[in-house]
């Protein structure tokens, strides 16, 4: 899988897609791809990162508590 790199717009080759979605990871392990040979792998910041058609990754991905909301709501508690 590819991402972007929002900063210079090169492109991310995802080595964990494991890392990718686990949002306790807020980091992953990729290589960029510019010119003729792909670099080595490193690791590159989640938020640093988007879809190459500039949409952001899901919130599930990135936020453990993206349906905290949803949870207090159904549980009638206030955080």
């Amino acid at each position: 899988m590819f991402l972007k790199r929002k900063q210079d717009g090169h492109l991310v080759e995802v080595l964990s897609l494991a890392d990718l979605i686990n949002p306790l990871h807020p980091t992953i392990v990729g290589r960029l791809h510019y010119g003729e040979e792909p670099g080595d792998p490193e690791t590159f910041t989640k938020n640093d990162l988007a879809f190459p058609s500039d949409e952001p990754l899901p919130k599930c991905w990135t936020d453990i508590h993206y349906r905290d909301e949803e949870l207090f709501k159904r549980l009638k508690i206030n955080p």
